[in-house]
This record gives C-alpha cells, structure tokens and sequence, in this order.
C-alpha cells in the first residue's frame, strides 16, 4: 500500500518508532509487562491446585502462601509498568508535539493557506493524542495481553487439550469479527476524518475573521453552516460506530458461549474422572483471563483502526517538505554590507503562469529601490526571494556577491528586516512582540526602537505599558498602532538589508511625517527595497523599478519616469501614487 494511502499496519510501526529516543525505558517495561503475564498466568493455576487440596483433604497452606506472594508482585509490578508508561508515554507525546509544530513552521505559506490554520493545528493536537493513547495502551496493556495469549495457549492445552480447543475457537472468532468490521468501516472512519478536519477548519476561518461575522451579522447564518456541517459528520460516523457497536455484541455472545461450552465440556470430563474439579475451576479462570485479553486487543485494533486517519495525517505532516531549506555545506552569510544583485531571476508559482520574469536589477549599500506596479505585478514575489521564502527557477541572488542560495537560512534572514502591510503581531506582551526583532534587547533599547517609531508614547499610556498583551495580531490595538510596533521591531534588528512592504500604508499623514524621517535614518548605510502605493514614500528613492505582469517594464528615478510618460506616469496621472491625507 503506498505512503499516501497507508496501512494500520504501517502506521503503527512508525508510531512505535517515535518511541526511538526512548527505547531503552520501553524495553524494561515490556519485559515488566511479560512478567505481569506470567503471574496472571499462574494465578489460575495454583487456584485449580488449591481447589484440588481442599476436595482432597491435602494442606494448601504452601500453594496459598506462593499464590500470595506471586500477586503480591504482581500488583507491584503492575503498578511500576502504569506509572512508567504514563510518564514514558506523556513524554513522547510532547516530543512529537514540538516536532510537529517545529514542522509545521518551517512550512510555506502556501501549505497553511491549502490546509487552514484550524486543520494543522486538528492535526497536530488530534494526531498526538493518538500517539499517546496508542504508546499507552502498548506499554500497559497489549504486550501484557499478547504475552498472556501466549503463554496461555501450551499452558491450557498441557492441562486440556479438549477444553483448550474451545478457547481456540473463541480466539479465532474474534479474530474473524474484527478483521470484517476493520474491513467495513475503513473507507468510513477516513470519510469521517475529513469531515472532522473541515470542522476544524470551518472554527479557525471564522474565529479569524470573527469582526466580519460580527459586522456583517453572519452569527445566525455562520452558526447554520457549521450544524450542516457537524450534521455531515455525524452522518458518516454513525455507520462507522453501527459496527463497532455490533462487534462488541457479536464478540460478547462468544465469549458467553465458549465460557458455557468449557463447562459443560469439564462437567462431563469430571463424570468420567478425566479432569479433577480443580482444573474445571483452572480452565474458566483460563477462560475469563483470554476473554479480557481477547477484549483488550479488539479494543486496541479498533482504537488503531479508527485513529488510522488521524495519523496518516499527522505524518504527511511531518514528512511535508519547506519549499526552501539549508544546501549541503550552506555557510553563514557573515558581515553585509548590503550590496544586492538579481540575475537574471525568473520564478512561477505552480500550475500557473504567474510569478516573475528575468529580474535584473542591483542595489548598492544605503541605496533605496522602491518597487511598484498594479497589484498582481510580482513585486512581493520579488522580495520573498531576497528572503528565500522561495528559491527562483532560475538565476540568481547575491548580497555582497555570494550567491544567498549557499548560506544558512538563519544567517540570511538575520540580515534582512521586513515591514509587511500587515503586521503580524503575537497575541503577548508588546515587549515581546519587539523582541522577536532581537531576543536579548535591553528595555533602554526596545523604548529606543519604540520612539524611532513614535510608538512610545502610545505604549506608555496602556495598563502596563510594554507589559501590555495585545490580544491575537494585535485586536487590542489600531491599526497605526499595530503598524507602528511593526516599525520598531524592524528598527530593533538593526538588519543591514530592510523590505518595506506598505509600511506606512495604516498611518495618518502627521503620524506618517514622524516615522518617514525615523526611516531615513534608519535607512543610511542599508540597502531598503521599499513596496508602496504612496508617493512621498517612493519620490525620493536612488532607483524605481516599474514591474507589469512579473517583468520590470520601466526603471529610473521619480521625475526621469514621470517624463517618460510610461506605465508610471499612468499610474502618477490615474492616482495609483497619492500624496499621504
């Protein structure tokens, strides 16, 4: 079975292989879980000895007194192998949680706009849960389970090979029943799974947006959709749980039936004096004891079963591959200066024929190039490449002459500082939001980047001040107060390369005024690639590359382009550049 459609089977050797790290510790417990076998094993058969000494008149003070002792070490044993596998188990758990969520940042943007938000995070949460159950449930109770079957099967037959056939018989006929219902509810439960990840889905797209629903009055119709939408679920769940529901009853009617045939099968040996009253009593202790672990297993199967899709899941996820990630011997960039060089760069997004076409453009260090153009024209494509958030198809980027496809990514994004037009603030503290700048920034430095960027006195004036949480991307703010701690965290990190994507375009023009002449000395000695729809922001840039369908189509400053009476002249002339209100 391929990868993209995986097997239980498969599935959950790669579970267990999660449990990598730790495997020396599940050792120990398997074999404590072996011995808890055993003893469960030997309780039934020193009770049928008992129950003969007592029929005979023998003393039983000595198989009593071994009985005691064997259970005694058993609980304890017992005991050890539950806390042990919680602890092992949670562990493992929160380890494949970082790992998933390490994975899951690393994404493209792409994946999370294909996905949705809601689902990663129903994959990542619904998929460790899985893990957990299963990892727990191996280490208390399944391998102790299949090591009673085992152990089970010679010991019976050496008491009864005709009573041990009908315990047989009983294992075989839950074998055939989970085996058919597993078949019948396969394609369900993976229906079922998807229904579950468009409910996830459906809650974190309107959470997000949760003003547009409340200001456009959606409550009522948004509340409709998602009953439709959880009534969906329950209608492809409910055949799945029909058959899980008739299995239990199946499996239970076999159990009864067996339990009744082992003593009807001894009641008529013990007439005959072919087996004492002892091991009667040993077989339905042997009986019950395969019936629970018959049951323990059906439970497991059905618990892997249902969860199969969960994982299948869980692991796309971890085996998704970023779109961009560090060569073999990448290097850091090491110190900038801030010279940056496109060569030729071509780049098309997947199954289209947007993107950018044979860039050609150089910025020297302290130079301004301001990109611009109709929406759709590449300019932001242009600059995630700087950043390889993508790789181009062809050509080259170079900062300081080194091709930024042989560094670290790490390296390259610390020399790069980005204003996007939204801000893309955490809902924590507003101290912490300008650290993500730069981690260890003294307080004198964040009130520093914070006044560069007229945000300080704001700041000051919330309960808290830079203690302040903002609430998710920043709800508890403006919009010019977003975008203004957008600014001073660019300002902290004191990158020599900064990307201007419509920094100001959420300010007022006083506001505006302030922060443009912050820029400009921000800007002496790095190389700023500007994306702006206003012209003062542009008027005064060292070069203006006009872009029209992913192609640069004009280039030169301000007024040179005005004269040419081209694309931007146009754009000047329509308003597509306007003076700040």
């Amino acid at each position: 079975m391929s990868r993209s459609d995986p097997s239980a089977l498969w599935l959950y050797r790669r579970s267990l292989a999660l449990l990598g790290p730790d495997r020396g510790r599940a050792a120990l417990v398997a074999l404590a879980g072996v011995a808890v076998a055993m003893v469960q094993l030997a309780e039934p058969v020193l009770f049928g000895r008992v129950v003969d000494a007592l029929s005979e008149g023998r003393g039983a003070f000595g198989t009593i007194a071994l009985w005691a002792a064997l259970s005694l070490a058993g609980l304890a044993t017992g005991v050890a192998v539950a806390v042990s596998a919680d602890r092992l188990a949670h562990r493992r758990r929160l380890s494949a949680l970082a790992l998933a969520f390490e994975r899951a940042i690393t994404l493209p943007v792409g994946y999370h706009a294909e996905k949705g938000s809601g689902a990663v995070v129903r994959t990542i949460l619904a998929g460790t849960s899985a893990l957990f159950g299963q990892w727990l449930g191996v280490l208390r109770e399944q391998l102790t389970a299949l090591a009673g079957i085992v152990l089970l099967v010679p010991t019976a037959i050496a008491v009864d090979a005709r009573m041990a056939s009908v315990l047989a018989v009983l294992a075989l006929v839950y074998l055939v029943l989970n085996t058919l219902v597993i078949r019948r509810t396969r394609e369900g439960q993976r229906a079922v799974e998807r229904y579950h990840s468009g409910v996830f889905g459906r809650v974190g797209d309107v959470l997000g947006n949760v003003s547009v629903v409340q200001s456009f009055g959606r409550l009522a119709a948004e509340t409709a959709a998602m009953r439709d939408v959880m009534a969906d679920l329950l209608a492809a769940q409910y055949p799945v749980l029909t058959w899980w529901g008739l299995l239990t009853v199946l499996t239970r009617a076999a159990s009864t039936i067996a339990m009744v045939a082992v003593l009807a099968i001894g009641a008529l040996l013990a007439e005959r004096g072919e087996v004492t009253v002892g091991e009667i009593v040993s077989f339905v202790a042997f009986a019950n004891l395969l019936i629970a672990k018959l049951d323990q297993l059906s439970r497991f199967a059905a618990g892997l079963f249902r969860q199969a899709p969960v994982l299948a899941s869980f692991f796309e996820l971890l085996d998704a591959r970023p779109e961009v990630a560090d060569r073999p011997g990448a290097r850091p960039l090491g110190p900038v200066k801030g010279a940056v060089r496109y060569e030729g760069v071509s780049y098309r997004f997947p199954g289209t024929d947007q993107g950018i076409l044979d860039l050609d453009f150089a910025a020297e260090p302290g130079r301004t190039v301001a990109l611009v153009g109709p929406t759709g024209a590449g300019k932001t494509t242009a600059l995630a490449l700087l950043q390889r958030m993508r790789d181009p198809d062809a050509g080259r980027i170079s900062i300081d002459g080194t091709d930024i496809a042989t560094v670290t990514l790490t390296s390259l994004r610390a020399a790069v500082a980005v204003v996007f037009q939204e801000a893309g603030l955490f809902n924590r503290s507003i101290a912490d939001n300008l650290r993500v700048g730069r981690p260890d920034a003294t307080d004198a430095e964040l009130e520093r980047a914070a006044r560069l960027a007229e945000a300080h006195d704001f700041v000051m004036a919330k309960p808290g001040g830079y203690a302040f949480v903002i609430g998710e991307r920043g709800a508890s703010l403006s919009g010019g107060e977003r975008q203004r701690l957008a600014i001073a965290r660019a300002i902290l990190k004191d990158a020599p390369v900064l990307i201007l994507d419509e920094a100001t375009s959420a300010l007022d023009a006083e506001t505006e005024a302030r922060i443009k002449r912050a820029l400009d000395r921000l800007r002496q000695g790095r190389t700023t690639f500007i994306i702006a729809h206003r012209l003062s922001t542009v008027a005064d840039a060292d070069l203006i590359l006009v872009m029209d369908r992913g192609r640069i189509v004009e280039r030169g400053g301000f007024r040179e382009l005005v004269a040419q009476g081209g694309l931007f002249a146009r754009l000047v002339a329509e308003g597509g550049f306007t003076e700040p209100t």
